[in-house]
């Protein structure tokens, strides 16, 4: 995902990623890049556009009066069809922003290198108070207290550590710093620990904290500046604010996404790719305070103006969206997207309240504070892609509220077959050295326990357990019950046939799974499959030319061990929750592609994404029609 990295041929793995492509279709199980056809009777559809009307049965003194209870229903059916409009804003974006055979999603018909966006967001004036730094090659004598071992983080977790300087230097080190840089002729440019669709990253960070010596010694909200690995302090806030409302040594982390910058070289695709990014830093969060003892959750009651004044992005001149793409000079459209709200509280915390309702009237009055430091230009010329704004409006999530108990799962350990797969690569050296690779040599093979090893590190509930909730190390901080699966080519497995296989990551979708699919799939268990890890072989078949003309002829998509696309619940989620679940769904999908990036690299070989693939021509491909 990460354009320009230069691989050694002969040690890779290639997982094919196709983390955007979650196709629209009246069904409940959608393919994102694998076609299965889809022909059971009990999958959902969206809302019917009947509209719904509240039975009457009778009328007292204290009853309401007719004109009230009409204006009841006319209020229900208007929120009813602003919803459908919604998730109907969604489903057109996603048909819209199709590859296929016969034509690619609209985007720029080349690259303006003039005017590529500046890949760093800064708040001029602000104060800018720097981080640490930490050795990423550790000594040949131990594992530092800092940096244990990657595959010890999926077992438990060590003691937390107390919030000081030095660990929140940490985590965002290990998490959305800066990882590298690399200079080819006269071009020069970055990676990071996170990764992001052609190293563009759209994403942005903020640090909501409590007092920490040598940051502030008042609670703050500031922004994560990844280039000089320091903060910027935008604002103080109130003091209760942290003892009234979170447990003790807790803080917050929101995300938020500038939508042009990924625009800029993927056009209408960009808003798939900026969710997906928001799922790759979920994922990298989750495992750098897993480091420091620290639990990760989406705070996901919050709605979007909530977020939007908690990160202080409320200030950005309004963008209004045009009828159609259009280019100009349009500074507005470099606003920042707020995204999500993460708590990291520590490990083994009991249960504890949040009311939203509160919590959201208190920072309605962060409006008020005084915010420091004025947004930089990203470019001086742009062309908007109308659609992705439109969608963007349509997903945004409204205040859920609710008091109650804040849910903490107990912390639970992932399967193990071959723990001797892994290097002995601490959790830094595997973050941070971590590459997409741009190459693979269409030789190296995997051994089986290797494989299954990898997948049982991709599964959402702890061994032993049926899997659907999640509460593996990173899935745990996603707040919903796993939705996404893994359709998989194995290419050169020793032990496996070449063939067809399906990672089934929420077991109470099994049978609706087999009913979707083509009835001559074979939903077996391959040979020694552990017992907790929920792989089916479908078909036995050498992948490797299919698993390329669908990925854009590309050959990185054959050359690998093997390959694989994400299944979402798609359709229904979307009609039962809401439009909102749209890019959520792409988070859990960049959440799972972490862990496999991780593993690939835990496991002393390297894997890449891929987010161009043809969508409908996959799904005729194995109708065979």
């Amino acid at each position: 995902m990460e354009g320009g990295i230069a691989t050694k041929s002969g040690f890779f793995l290639f997982l094919l990623l196709l983390l955007q492509n979650l196709l629209v279709m009246a069904s409940k199980f959608l393919p994102s890049r694998l076609p299965l056809p889809l022909n059971s009777p009990r999958f959902h559809r969206l809302p019917s556009t009947n509209k719904t009307m509240i039975p009457i049965a009778s009328f007292s003194s204290s009853s309401p009066s007719a004109s009230s209870v009409d204006n009841s229903v006319r209020k229900q059916e208007e929120e009813e069809e602003e919803l459908q409009e919604k998730v109907a804003q969604a489903l057109t974006y996603h048909h819209q922003t199709k590859h296929g055979f016969a034509n690619y999603a609209r985007g720029p018909r080349g690259l303006d290198w003039a005017n590529q966006p500046n890949p760093f967001r800064r708040y001029i004036s602000a104060p800018l108070l720097p981080l640490l730094h930490f050795p990423t090659d550790r000594p040949i004598v131990a594992v530092t207290d800092d940096a244990p071992l990657y595959s010890s983080l999926f077992h438990s977790l060590p003691p937390p550590k107390p919030i000081s300087h030095s660990t929140i230097s940490q985590l965002f080190f290990d998490s959305l710093a800066l990882s590298a840089w690399k200079t080819t002729g006269f071009s020069t440019w970055s990676l990071r620990v996170n990764p992001s669709s052609g190293n563009l990253h759209p994403t942005e960070a903020y640090l909501i904290a409590p007092p920490i010596q040598s940051i502030s010694d008042s609670p703050f909200v500031a922004h994560y500046a990844p280039k000089e690995h320091s903060l910027e302090l935008r604002a103080t806030i109130p003091s209760g604010f942290f003892p009234n409302f979170f447990p003790d040594n807790s803080f917050l982390i929101g995300i938020s996404s500038i939508f042009w910058r990924e625009a800029w070289k993927y056009g209408e695709r960009a808003f798939r790719y900026c969710n997906h990014d928001v799922g790759h830093a979920i994922g990298a969060i989750a495992m750098a305070a897993a480091t420091l003892g620290w639990d990760v959750k989406l705070l996901d009651r919050f709605g979007y103006k909530d977020l939007e004044k908690l990160m202080g992005l409320q200030f950005f001149p309004d963008f209004k969206i045009p009828s159609r793409p259009i280019k100009g000079k349009f500074p507005e459209i470099e606003f920042e997207h707020p995204d999500c709200l993460i708590l990291v509280f520590p490990n083994g915390s009991n249960p504890f309240d949040v009311n939203y309702k509160e919590l959201s009237s208190v920072v309605n009055e962060f409006t008020n504070l005084e915010w420091k430091g004025k947004s930089n230009s990203l470019s001086k010329e742009h062309i908007c892609w109308d659609i992705i704004y439109r969608t963007a409006e349509a997903v945004k999530k409204p205040l859920t509220i609710q008091k109650g108990e804040f849910l903490v799962d107990q912390f639970k350990s992932s399967g193990i077959c071959s723990e001797n797969s892994y290097k002995g690569f601490t959790i830094r050296e595997v973050v941070r050295k971590r590459r997409s690779a741009v190459d693979m040599d269409g030789v190296t093979v995997m051994d089986r326990q290797t494989f299954y090893q990898i997948l049982l590190h991709c599964l959402p509930s702890g061994k032993g357990e049926k899997h659907r909730r999640q509460s593996t190390l990173p899935f745990r901080a996603l707040s919903w019950d796993a939705e996404v699966h893994a359709a998989i080519f194995v290419h050169r497995v020793i032990g496996l046939p070449k063939g067809l296989y399906f990672l089934v990551r929420n077991e109470d979708h099994l049978e609706e799974l087999k009913m979707a699919t083509r009835s001559e799939f074979k939903w077996e268990k391959p040979e020694g499959c552990p017992d907790d890890l929920p792989l089916y072989e479908l078909a036995s078949s050498d992948c490797r030319e299919l698993a390329k003309r669908l990925s854009c002829h590309q050959d990185i998509a054959s050359d690998g061990c093997f390959s694989l696309g994400m299944v979402a619940h798609f359709e229904p989620t979307l009609s039962e929750k809401g439009a909102w679940m749209y890019p959520r769904l792409f988070w859990e999908t960049g959440v799972l592609g972490q862990v496999l990036y991780l593993e690939a690299h835990a496991v002393g070989i390297s894997a890449t994404g891929i987010g161009c693939f043809f969508d409908d021509p996959g799904r005729r491909a194995a109708m065979g029609n």
